[in-house]
């Protein structure tokens, strides 16, 4: 015969499975429409600044400080808005966000290097929005349906850019105009 086992630990068992599931199936949801309006506030200045700068290494100095104010306005956001809504960073849900945000982003990186070395400047505007969209749409299969909606506007955004030369005013209808809509989208109906 089978090892009896307490009642309790059969029912903690349970309550840890329905929690599991339960966890599994939550959507991550500190994603921040208040900071999203902001970093579409400094795209728009650094699209501004980008324009008028006299040499490549300057425009993509500017564009890569932008991204690291970027960075550093949404991560803030993201734990104010944990903070706020009692949502844990440490979630599965956040980790799967997270997981599945940051390769992208990784592989934009080194396409912005090669793209620089081959010297092909131009594409960079494109390449940039499609791949943070698609950081977008992938973390965003864990979080409110909105989000990969979202990313799919980067992604024709970058589409387009690509092949038309005009990668200022696309960087800013993105990550500029973009970010300002839906962030107000989103801290309306999911929290700030």
């Amino acid at each position: 015969m089978g090892e009896v086992r307490p009642i309790q630990t059969h029912a903690l068992d349970n309550l840890r499975f329905i929690r599991e599931t339960m966890e599994r199936s939550a959507a991550f949801t500190a994603v921040p429409g208040w900071a999203g309006v902001a970093m579409g506030i400094s795209a728009l200045i650094a699209a501004w600044i980008a324009t008028r700068q006299t040499s490549p290494e300057l425009w993509l100095a500017t564009w890569l400080g932008e991204g690291m104010v970027g960075i550093a306005i949404g991560a803030f956001g993201m734990v104010e808005k944990s903070i706020r809504t009692g949502s844990s960073l440490s979630s599965r849900p956040a980790r799967k966000f997270a997981l599945s945000f940051a390769p992208p982003l990784a592989v934009g990186a080194f396409l912005t290097a090669a793209i620089w070395q081959a010297g092909a400047v131009h594409l960079l505007p494109g390449v940039w929005l499609m791949m943070y969209g698609t950081a977008v749409i992938t973390g965003g299969a864990f979080s409110v349906r909105i989000v990969p909606f979202i990313g799919g506007v980067f992604v024709a955004l970058g589409a387009l850019a690509l092949f038309v030369r005009a990668g200022d005013l696309f960087l800013a209808l993105g990550f500029g105009a973009a970010h300002v809509i839906f962030g107000v989208i989103v801290a309306r109906r999911f929290g700030g």
